[in-house]
C-alpha cells in the first residue's frame, strides 16, 4: 500500500503543516492522479536539480532526480518537450535539451526540443556535464547510463599517438586522451558500440566488442 502522504513530504516539496490539507485533496482520487497531484511542477525540479549541481555535484544532481523518478513513477513512454512527465532541462551548445530517466535503473535518454544531428561532439559535451556516466547513441537516440566499464581487465596497448592512450581486452577497448579529435582518429580501427565518457580534462571512448 502506497503511503503517497509521506510520499508528498519527502518529495512533493509540502511540509507537516500541509498534512490537513493534502489528506482532503487526495480523498478519492486514483493512484495516479494522486501522484500527478504531489508531483512538483518541473519548475522546481529544475531549480533543486540545478542547486544540488552546482553545490554537490552532478553524481547527487542525477541521484536526486532518479530517486524523485523512482518515487513519483515520472518515467516517460517517448520523453520530448510535450512533457508527459516533468524532466530536466540541459543547454548544449546553444540549444534546449532535456534528459529523462526512461526506467528505475538508470537508463535515461537524452533528447532535443528541435531535430538535431546525433554527433559525437554532442555526446562528448553530455559526459562532461555527467563523467559519472557513459553517453552513446543507438537507435537513433542518446542515452545514458552509469559508467560499469570494469577497467581491471584492460591491458595497455602501444600506439603512435602522443596524447591518447589506448587498453584493451576481450570485451571492450578504452581510448582515452586530452585530445578529443585524436581519441576518435585513435578508435577508427576498432568495430563496435561506442561509449562516450570524460574524466577531469580527458576524453574517453568506450568501444564494446
Amino acid at each position: 500500500m502506497i503511503d503517497y502522504l509521506d510520499l508528498a513530504l519527502q518529495y512533493g516539496g509540502f511540509t507537516s503543516l500541509d498534512k490537513v490539507y493534502l489528506a482532503r485533496k487526495l480523498a478519492g482520487l486514483t493512484d495516479q492522479q494522486k501522484l500527478d497531484f504531489i508531483t512538483p511542477p518541473p519548475s522546481v525540479i529544475n531549480a533543486y536539480f540545478a542547486e544540488i549541481y552546482q553545490k554537490q555535484g552532478a553524481e547527487e544532481a542525477t541521484d536526486y532526480y532518479l530517486t524523485l523518478s523512482q518515487q513519483l513513477s515520472l518515467f516517460p513512454k517517448e520523453p520530448s518537450f510535450a512533457e508527459e512527465k516533468p524532466f530536466v532541462r540541459l543547454n548544449l551548445s546553444g540549444k534546449a535539451f532535456g534528459f529523462a530517466y526512461v526506467d528505475g535503473t538508470g537508463l535515461a535518454q537524452v533528447f532535443a526540443e528541435q531535430d538535431v544531428e546525433v554527433a559525437e561532439n554532442l555526446l562528448f559535451e553530455i559526459a562532461q556535464i555527467f563523467p559519472h556516466y557513459v553517453v552513446f547513441e543507438q537507435a537513433g537516440k542518446v542515452w545514458m547510463k552509469g559508467n560499469d566499464f570494469d577497467e581491471t581487465i584492460l591491458m595497455a596497448e602501444e600506439t603512435e599517438f602522443l596524447l591518447t592512450d589506448v587498453s584493451v581486452s576481450d570485451q571492450f577497448v578504452k581510448i582515452s586522451g586530452l585530445n578529443q579529435e585524436e581519441v576518435l582518429q585513435a578508435a577508427e580501427k576498432y568495430d563496435g558500440q561506442r561509449y562516450v565518457a570524460w574524466s577531469g580534462r580527458s576524453a574517453i571512448l568506450y568501444i564494446k566488442h
